[in-house]
């Protein structure tokens, strides 16, 4: 798994190209990891909806929670599906653009210094094995091309938007995904990457 340098792209995603994105204020302060959790309709997995959404391409008329939100224009990074199939949408040295004010260790703007990851998933649900997989390796695979993230900042949507979101849930195991990390990484260069 690697990061091409030049055009910001995972080696291993499959590529759906997304317009809600722009370039970040700079490319340098890229400092931090947002795991989100996201299904379409809610509660309901497997189909081209999130694709859609990301694409400005939702239908409205195929579902009445799609009426709510097919005018958002919203996308992510990356989506990690139920199957373990890495999508990317947005390059990681550009700015992926989500909804709403978030914060950070008393910065604002997380878009502009952060990469998010969605995981198929609601809050209730227990997220796969394959997606837990996937996502420890691409977390280090992100923290060795970009030396700013470390494994101790990676947070969830709901850490850094209290109150507005509650993704990617209580259903998920950030003490599984330590773990994992952990056994993968070796303490990382020079032990920077030692815990999430």
């Amino acid at each position: 798994m690697k990061i091409d340098t030049t055009t910001g792209l995972l080696d291993v995603a499959r590529q759906v190209e997304c317009p809600n994105c722009d370039d970040r204020p700079s490319d340098d302060d890229i400092d931090l990891i947002v795991v989100h959790g996201i299904s379409l309709p809610p509660g309901e997995y497997g189909g081209p909806w999130i694709d859609a959404l990301f694409t400005n391409s939702l239908d409205p008329g195929e579902h009445t929670y799609f009426k709510e939100i097919h005018q958002l224009e919203v996308s992510s990074h990356l989506l990690i599906r139920r199957t373990g199939e890495i999508v990317q949408y947005v390059p990681f040295h550009k700015r992926a653009w989500h909804a709403g004010q978030s914060e950070f260790e008393n910065r604002q703007r997380c878009n502009d210094f952060s990469i998010g990851i969605e995981l198929e998933g609601d809050d209730e649900q227990p997220y796969e094995d394959s997606q837990y997989e996937q996502l420890a390796n691409v977390i280090l695979t992100i923290c060795d091309r970009y030396p700013r993230i470390t494994t101790n900042r990676v947070t969830g949507h709901s850490d850094i938007a209290p109150g507005r979101k509650t993704d990617p849930g209580p259903a998920f195991d950030w003490p599984r995904l330590r773990q994992l990390i952990g056994s993968r990484n070796n303490g990382g260069k020079n032990g920077k990457n030692k815990s999430v």
